[in-house]
């Protein structure tokens, strides 16, 4: 039976069957003829002089094959790319194969090539350097300091980049202001911790004389794009697939040395090589996420109507930061949901001897609503009101829509209150509140939190995405889109759309992605931008096809194309339901000679999406917790989660990206955090030591909704991939300070470890 409405109907995912039974195809079960394995030997420093490489006992190890320097290949390729354009690529950057000085623990400095991939391992060892150790800036706020080690020679400080956004009358408003309060807060460093860890193949093309390379990345073309520059090669020498990729969360939107020197040594040997991570090599030498202080000041009246806010953001860099823009994106989200009329965002970038810090689910905009959702709870104590009535006297009214904040955005479409009475209400919040009273009354070992946050993020990023919508001859329909999907559905989500869209059978709908030698040129996937991008730019494809289709049922059907309608999946004469036509008819007439001349053969589009601006999605997230008194213990209880992204085309897809996007907030709230000593050592460079949240960490969760539907997309949807990270924070920081209320503490950092809830009672 072929079904035939399929956008908003929750289907089995396409993709799951393959995965499940082990059928599924990563870049470490790629197995080529002649195929040699790499092993990189890292830097132990996070600082250090180069002064020698001595290869010998390597090199004459059996098995290997080369052991090749950065010495060995220096003029051989250009530096990895950073941010900040020619004059940072020119003194900020490095080689793939770093050569005189390091600055992190784990960069790479040299290549052991061998026959299977434990002899390259145990080849590195020996490998010896010499090395000079040097001071190191590996704490983001000495590195902030003026007397902090420089990472790159030639600069004053550490500071290279810093944005501000200042309305004229924020002084004077907070020289006026009934009440202030400012707080210093924390969004620690974590690690994006995806199921598979980066792994690289590569292998020469004799025909094209380029390089075929295989990635588990987000953004097959945008690496073809980089890894052309680093290579010196023309892009259509460069084939890049991006087989099936076991998560990503930011992490793997970038292109890394290993990637450059795979490609390159492939060439260059004439040999199909591989590098399989490991995942202590994945934490010391894969991008981490957020690692911002903030100082946070608002001024407000006695009602709690907010009048200005200052923000000042100290976000770190790392060592080669592939993105500035983090904590501009933050300065971009600072006001939240709601209407403060003065605001001064400042952003000062620092580099230190760490692995970069770059995009993780959400970038910038969690830590945002992270400082104002605790600002808001701030406010409430301070005034003895409830944290709901404070933001609800705050937010941006739905007449102010399309709303400018002070800091540049333009949200598009938003019902705020609507949306946080919805989630009071699923939370029988009233209910909870009570209990808390009655607990605090009898003096229970056990403390109860109430926390709640309401965010808004931007998503829906540019320039443009592409898409493909093919029928075959016999009806069948591959869709191509330059999107690069990494567990996200969106096989299945593209499928429910062009069955809709053209009246196809839906599981005769397959969806092809991450090759850009067979596909046109697309951005990839991050930023929540999929369905809203590439989902739009499969909609014009599938547009035109049915266009197209119309014009060839009407020449069958004899009748004109503007009598013409999709109906029930079938193709018909208005009104004459029993003169129509299936897909598969007309694609078997538009693969033949049977065309009249103004209907060119085939039935297929390409099409592109620019969007106009971004994107707002929103939501409000409450969160139940409680604390064992005397172990500090914390317990979620409850969650509730009431988004809103627009029209939901698959809903059991979207639980899924909210129940992914909770785990990974309400981890960084309760557990996670990289931790590095003086010396720029990271301490918690394994699954033993970097503490992830498990299946018992969270309770069920409660899933609502809102739809307010944006006008920048003919799908009027908006993302919902980082969503739930951005709204959970908070809200679980919030529950626990609540439950800490009759203590006295306003605040605490992340994470809430029992033995730091525990310290802070006691």
């Amino acid at each position: 039976m072929v079904l035939r409405s399929m956008v908003g109907a929750s289907v089995k995912r396409k993709e799951d069957p393959s995965l499940i039974t082990g059928a599924g195809k990563y870049v470490g079960d790629i197995k080529l003829p002649g195929m040699g394995h790499v092993a990189f030997v890292r830097s132990p420093y996070a600082h250090a002089n180069i002064l020698r490489i001595d290869a010998a006992a390597a090199a004459a190890r059996a098995g290997v094959l080369a052991v090749i320097t950065g010495e060995d290949m220096r003029g051989e390729w250009e530096p990895v790319p950073v941010a900040g354009g020619d004059v940072a690529q020119e003194k900020y950057s490095h080689l793939a194969l770093s050569v005189e000085r390091v600055r992190h623990v784990g960069e790479v400095v040299a290549a052991v090539i061998a026959t299977t991939p434990e002899i390259a391992e145990d080849a590195i060892d020996d490998v010896e350097v010499d090395w000079e150790e040097l001071p190191a800036a590996a704490d983001l706020l000495s590195a902030y300091g003026s007397d902090a080690p420089p990472v790159f020679a030639g600069l004053e400080r550490n500071i290279i980049d810093t944005g501000e956004k200042k309305t004229d009358d924020v002084d004077q408003v907070f020289a006026d202001a009934p009440r202030t309060l400012s707080q210093r807060m924390l969004s620690q460093r974590v690690a994006g911790v995806p199921m598979e860890v980066r792994a690289v193949a590569a292998a020469p093309d004799a025909v094209t004389g380029g390089i075929t390379l295989w990635s588990s990345t987000q953004i097959p073309h945008g690496l073809r794009a980089a890894l052309a520059t680093a290579l010196r090669l023309p892009e259509n020498m460069l084939r890049v697939i991006a087989p099936n990729v076991g998560g990503g969360f930011g992490v793997k939107n970038q292109l890394y040395p290993e990637e450059i020197a795979i490609a390159k040594l492939a060439q260059q040997f004439g040999i199909p090589l591989k590098w399989a991570g490991t995942r202590v090599e994945h934490f010391v030498s894969t991008t981490h996420g957020r690692s911002q202080i903030a100082d946070v000041e608002v001024a407000f009246d006695d009602d709690g109507a907010l009048l200005g806010l200052r923000l000042h953001v100290i976000g770190e860099l790392g060592a080669y930061p592939p993105f500035y823009d983090i904590a501009h994106l933050t300065g971009l989200m600072a006001t939240g949901n709601y209407h403060i009329p003065a605001v001064h965002f400042k952003a000062s970038n620092v580099l230190t001897h760490t692995i970069a810090v770059a995009a993780y689910r959400g970038a910038g905009r969690p830590e945002a609503i992270y400082y104002i959702e605790r600002a808001i709870d701030m406010i409430a104590a301070e005034l003895d009101m409830d944290p709901a009535d404070v933001r609800r006297r705050n937010y941006v009214k739905p007449e102010q829509f399309p709303y400018k904040t002070p800091t540049g955005s333009t949200y598009d479409t938003g019902e705020y209150e609507k949306n946080l009475d919805t989630a009071l209400q699923t939370a029988n919040y009233n209910a909870l509140r009570d209990e808390q009273a009655a607990r605090r009354g009898g003096d229970s070992d056990t403390l109860l939190g109430i926390g709640m946050a309401t965010y808004v993020e931007m998503c829906g990023f540019g320039p443009y995405e592409s898409g493909v919508v093919r029928v075959e001859p016999g009806g069948t329909v591959t869709v191509y889109t330059g999107t690069s999907p990494h567990g996200q559905g969106l096989q299945t989500t593209f499928a429910q759309i062009v069955a809709d869209e053209i009246g196809a059978d839906y599981d005769s709908v397959i969806v092809k992605h991450g090759d850009t030698g067979a596909q046109p040129v697309g951005v990839g996937t991050f930023g929540s931008r999929s369905l809203a991008i590439g989902g739009s730019a499969i909609v014009r494809s599938a547009i035109k096809v049915r266009e197209k289709a119309i014009s060839i049922a009407a020449h069958m059907l004899e009748a004109s194309p503007g009598d013409i309608e999709l109906a029930d999946g079938e193709y018909r004469v208005k009104g004459v339901p029993g003169r129509s036509l299936q897909l598969s008819k007309i694609a078997a007439r538009a693969y033949s000679d049977r065309l009249p001349d103004d209907i060119d053969t085939g039935l297929e589009a390409t099409d592109f999406f620019r969007p106009a601006d971004f994107i707002y999605p929103f939501g409000t997230h409450i969160a139940v917790v409680e604390i064992e008194r005397d172990t500090g213990c914390i317990n979620l209880r409850e969650y509730y989660s009431v988004d809103d992204c627009g029209p939901r085309i698959s809903p059991l897809l979207v639980e899924g990206q909210i129940h992914g996007g909770l785990a990974q907030g309400i981890g960084q709230a309760l557990l996670e955090e990289i931790v590095f000593d003086e010396q720029g050592q990271l301490l918690t460079g394994s699954m033993m030591d970097y503490a992830m949240p498990r299946a018992d960490t969270f309770p069920s969760f409660t899933i609502d909704k809102t739809v307010t539907e944006t006008t920048l997309n003919p799908l009027g949807a908006k993302g919902i991939g980082e969503a739930a990270t951005i709204g959970s924070t908070p809200a679980v920081v919030n529950a626990v300070m609540d439950a800490l209320k009759p203590f006295g503490l306003r605040h605490l950092d992340m994470p809430l470890t029992p033995r730091r809830i525990w310290e802070a009672i006691n």
